[in-house]
């Protein structure tokens, strides 16, 4: 993990520069005609609300925001990860510990307007950056309120918190201005992906998305107060039975990513919503499991973070 030994941060979207991060968002908005942007490619007008796998319209819906303290330390520091929690997602995961949102989409439909004030409250707030979480089916609507708050003054990293089942197409979209991903890589077995996400082809997307962040981005960058200002930083949960791949995630990664690859290994998972209809969901991974994803992720030289 880098240090970054700049005196004044500057995040990528000012870099970019606000007329282009502008056209970039009416660029975006365009996509939302023939909604392509995860690998679903629904293809249905959100323009005119129509909803495709993930159920989102033209209007952005959030569950909650504010500080969060429950995210990885480069990102918390000590005043909170500026989280905002979208509704809906493009993965139906049967074990979604967040069903009420991803699947319920329990939340409010707010303008992109309203969103841009969001952020600004969150930097107001002391938060060291505005953290995305399942942003995929929003990235129109994010880029256009990144564009209003950076114009009235935000300047806090932005964090692309996602599911990974992100289409290329979209990333590049992206290119320039975000500054941190972090992609929650969910399996490695495309026929344990369509069983427990209902899409076969996860891992062959998941590992193409990972490629273009760490090309955006590279290896996880900090501030002198520890701090994270850019980067990719890699979630993997445990599930039990071995379900999630992790031998054959981390041999990727340092393999095709990076040595010096952030990774953390989380090991919270607990059952939830439908998990006790698909064993060995029915149960929390036991601490060999953990153990275990922990040891071949650091035998393969990767920052591993618990």
């Amino acid at each position: 993990m880098g240090v970054d030994e700049g005196r004044g941060f500057v995040p990528a979207y000012l870099k970019l520069g606000l007329e282009n991060l502008r056209r970039r968002a009416g660029q975006a908005y365009r996509e939302l005609k023939s909604c392509r942007l995860c690998a679903r490619e629904c293809a249905v007008n959100r323009l005119l609300n129509e909803t495709g796998i993930c159920r989102a319209g033209r209007l952005v819906m959030i569950s909650s925001y504010g500080p969060h303290f429950g995210e990885e330390a480069p990102l918390v520091g000590r005043h909170g990860s500026g989280t905002v929690f979208l509704t809906h997602c493009n993965l139906k995961c049967v074990f979604c510990q967040n069903y009420d949102i991803s699947w319920e989409a329990h939340g409010e439909p707010i303008t992109v307007r309203k969103l841009a004030s969001i952020l600004l409250s969150l930097q107001n707030r002391g938060c060291h950056n505005v953290n995305f979480v399942s942003p995929t089916h929003y990235v129109p609507q994010i880029i256009a309120a990144l564009y209003l708050a950076a114009r009235d003054g935000l300047r806090l990293p932005v964090v692309y918190n996602t599911g990974g089942y992100d289409s290329l197409k979209t990333l590049v979209l992206l290119d320039g201005i975000v500054d941190i991903y972090m992609p929650d890589v969910k399996y490695m077995d495309s026929d344990t992906a369509k069983r427990l996400s209902g899409v076969e082809d996860y891992p062959r997307v998941a590992k193409a998305a990972v490629r273009e962040m760490q090309r955006q981005v590279g290896d996880l960058v900090t501030d002198r107060d520890g701090i994270a200002t850019r980067g990719l930083l890699v979630r993997h949960l445990v599930l039990p039975g071995g379900l999630a791949g992790t031998a054959e995630l981390v041999d990727f990664l340092a393999r095709e990513i990076s040595p010096d690859c952030f990774i953390n290994i989380m090991a919270q998972y607990r059952p939830a919503y439908r998990a006790q209809q698909f064993p060995p969901l029915d149960r929390r991974p036991t601490r060999d499991e953990i153990l275990e994803a922990i040891h071949l992720a650091r035998g393969r030289g990767l920052r591993v973070y618990t």
